[in-house]
C-alpha cells in the first residue's frame, strides 16, 4: 500500500539517549540486538551493555555517538521492515545526520560507527575536560542571541551553535564566556539560560582543530550518492556530489546546526509529516514550534510504531 502523504524521516542526536532505551522495541524485534551487535563489533565496545547498565559511560561522547547512531538506525530498519518507505527527504540533528546518511545508503553502517567513534574522540580531546560549556537559551530572538554572544566574546569564545526552533537556541564555547553570555542574555530578556550537562562545546570554533583531524577519517571512508535527499545541518541544503557530503560533515563540527532552516527546507519540498526514528521525542517537539502545519511523531516503542504506520498508510 503506497501512501499519498509526503513525509521525511529525521534522526536525533546526542541528548536523546537514556538508560534502558529501546527496551520495548528490543523485546519485539531482533533487529535491535543485531544492529547493536554489529556496531559493537566495529569498535570492540559492548554498546548494548552501556545502554542498559552504565549512565556515565552512556553520556561520554565517544560512546554516545555510536550508541545514538545504532539506536536510530535500528529504529529505522524496524520501520522499513514493517512498511514500504518512500520518504521525500531525510535529516538528522548533529550526530543524527550520520544516521540519515546510513539510512539513505550513502554510508555503510559499519564504517559510520567507526567514523562517529572517531568523531567523539577528536571532539573530546579538542578541549580540556571542564574548559568548555554549552547552554540552552529559551525565549529570545536569534539575532539578539548572536549580538549578546559577540558582546560576551571578550571573555573568550562563545557562539550560537544550535538554532533548534524559534525561541530555542543553544550557545557553546569556553566556560567563562558562556557563563557571562548567559548573564547578558537573561538581562536581555531570556526566559531561561540553562547550562547543559555536556563535556564538549560542540559546533563552535573551538572544534576547528578537531575538524582538521577528522577530515582524514572522513576521507578514508567510501560514500555514495543516493536518491533520497539528505538535508545537511550546516546549510539546510542537500549535497550534489560526494565531495560536498564530506566537506559538510567536517564543517558540521565547528559550524552551527541550522535545524529550524532544515525543517523549513523539508516543508518547501511539500513534506506534511516528520517521522522521528528514535530514541526520544526531541525533534518531534521542535517541529511543532517551527511550523504548525507540519505534523510529527516519534517512534519510541511498538505502540508509536503501529500508530505511525497506520497514519501514513491511511493517508
Amino acid at each position: 500500500m503506497t501512501s499519498n502523504m509526503k513525509y521525511s524521516i529525521v534522526f536525533p542526536g546526542q541528548g536523546s539517549q537514556s538508560l534502558g532505551m529501546l527496551s520495548d522495541l528490543n523485546q519485539n524485534f531482533t533487529i535491535v540486538n543485531d544492529t547493536f551487535q554489529e556496531a559493537s563489533d566495529a569498535i570492540n565496545v559492548d554498546l548494548w551493555k552501556i545502554v542498559n547498565e552504565d549512565q556515565l559511560a552512556l553520556n561520554l561522547t565517544e560512546n554516545t555517538q555510536p550508541v545514538m547512531l545504532a539506536a536510530g538506525y535500528a529504529t529505522y530498519k524496524i520501520l522499513s521492515e514493517e512498511m514500504s518507505l518512500s520518504p521525500e527527504s531525510m535529516a538528522g540533528h548533529s550526530l543524527g545526520e550520520y544516521t540519515a546518511l546510513v539510512a539513505s545508503k550513502s554510508l555503510n553502517f559499519f564504517d559510520a560507527i567507526k567514523l562517529v567513534r572517531k568523531r567523539g574522540e577528536v571532539m573530546q580531546s579538542a578541549v580540556p575536560n571542564g574548559a568548555g560549556s554549552m547552554a540552552a537559551i529559551i525565549g529570545l530572538e536569534d539575532s539578539l542571541i548572536i549580538d549578546q554572544c559577540n558582546q560576551a566574546s571578550k571573555k573568550g569564545v562563545v557562539e550560537a551553535v544550535n538554532f533548534n526552533s524559534p525561541g530555542q537556541v543553544v550557545i557553546a564555547g569556553e566556560k567563562e564566556a558562556v557563563t557571562y553570555a548567559c548573564e547578558l542574555l537573561k538581562e536581555a530578556g531570556a526566559k531561561r539560560a540553562l547550562v547543559l550537562p555536556v563535556s564538549v562545546p560542540s559546533h563552535c570554533s573551538l572544534m576547528k582543530d578537531a575538524a582538521n583531524e577528522f577530515r582524514n577519517a572522513v576521507d578514508s571512508i567510501e560514500f555514495r550518492m543516493n536518491d533520497v535527499k539528505v538535508i545537511h545541518n550546516v546549510d539546510a541544503e542537500y549535497s550534489k556530489n560526494i565531495e560536498e557530503i564530506k566537506s559538510k560533515l567536517v564543517e558540521q563540527l565547528y559550524r552551527p546546526v541550522l535545524w529550524t532552516s532544515s525543517v523549513l527546507k523539508m516543508r518547501e519540498l511539500d513534506v506534511e509529516k516528520l517521522i522521528e526514528a528514535g530514541p526520544g521525542k526531541v525533534l518531534s517537539g521542535l517541529t511543532r514550534r517551527i511550523d504548525k502545519s507540519l505534523s510529527a511523531s516519534a517512534i519510541i516503542d511498538v505502540n508509536s510504531l503501529k500508530s505511525t504506520i497506520e497514519e501514513i498508510s491511511n493517508a
